[in-house]
C-alpha cells in the first residue's frame, strides 16, 4: 500500500530527525543520561512535536534513547555488564559473518576498507574524537558487506551504535589508539590473504581486546570515585 501524500512529508520529516538526532548522540554531543526535551528539539530542527517523537521511539528500539515516565526521553547510558554483553553478542555475530564474507571479498570491498582504514587513522592522528566510533564501524561493516546477510548486518550495525561511546572511550585508553591501528591493518591483511578462520579468530580477540581495556578504565575509575569518597569523608 502506497503512503498517502500527508503521511509522505511526515515520513521524510521523521527519517530527518532521526538520522540529525542518532549522529550527535554517536558524534557525542550529548552525555549518558542527557536530558531529551521534545520541545527544544522540535525548534531546532524546525519541526513539529510530531516527528521529533516518533524518531525518539525509533532510538529508543536502537537501544540509543531511554525514555520513561518520570524523566521522558535520556541518552541511554549503560552499565559495564551491559557493555560487556553487547560486546559478547559482537563476538558471536561478527565472527560468523566474516568467515562466510572473506571467501566472496572482492578486491573493490578491500579497496574500500583500506579507504576506510585511512580516514580512521587520519582521525586518530588527528584526535577527531566524534569520528572514531563511526570509522571504526563503517570499517568493520566494509569487511562483513560480502557475506551477504542483511539482516544480521543490521544486527551488528545497531550493536555498534550502541557501543559507540565506548569504543571512543576504549580507543582514549593509554596507548590503545596505536593498539587499535595496528589489529585493524592485522585484520584487514587477514582479509587480503583470503585466510577467513585467522581472520575470525583475531577479530574475537579484537573485540575481547575492547573488553578488557573498557574492565580494566571501569575499576580505575571505581577505585577512583571510592578514594574520593573516602578523602571527603576524613575531612574534619
Amino acid at each position: 500500500m502506497s503512503s498517502t501524500p500527508s503521511e509522505a512529508p511526515r515520513q521524510t520529516l521523521t527519517t530527518t530527525a532521526t538520522d540529525t538526532l542518532r549522529q550527535r548522540i554517536l558524534s557525542g554531543e550529548w552525555a549518558d543520561g542527557s536530558q531529551l526535551r521534545q520541545e527544544a528539539l522540535s525548534r531546532e530542527l524546525g519541526v513539529s512535536r510530531v516527528p521529533v517523537r516518533e524518531a525518539l521511539r525509533q532510538l529508543e528500539a536502537e537501544g540509543l534513547v531511554t525514555i520513561t515516565d518520570n524523566k521522558g526521553a535520556v541518552v541511554s547510558q549503560l552499565s559495564l555488564p551491559e557493555i560487556v554483553e553487547l560486546l559478547r553478542v559482537r563476538v558471536l555475530l561478527e565472527c560468523d559473518v566474516l568467515l562466510e564474507a572473506i571467501p566472496r571479498q572482492t578486491g573493490a570491498d578491500i579497496a574500500e576498507a583500506e579507504a576506510l582504514l585511512a580516514r580512521f587513522e587520519t582521525a586518530l592522528k588527528d584526535k577527531d574524537i566524534s569520528a572514531w566510533g563511526i570509522l571504526n564501524a563503517q570499517f568493520h561493516m566494509a569487511l562483513y558487506r560480502a557475506a551477504n546477510r542483511p539482516q544480521t548486518l543490521a544486527l551488528i550495525e545497531q550493536l555498534h551504535n550502541r557501543t559507540d561511546r565506548y569504543t571512543r572511550m576504549q580507543i582514549l585508553l593509554a596507548d590503545f589508539s596505536d593498539r587499535a591501528h595496528q589489529e585493524h591493518n592485522q585484520l584487514l591483511e587477514l582479509c587480503r590473504r583470503k585466510d577467513a578462520v585467522s581472520a575470525a579468530a583475531f577479530l574475537r580477540q579484537h573485540i575481547l581486546n575492547a573488553e578488557e581495556a573498557l574492565e580494566a578504565y571501569y575499576r580505575a575509575r571505581q577505585a577512583e570515585l571510592a578514594g574520593s569518597k573516602h578523602r571527603r569523608k576524613k575531612k574534619p
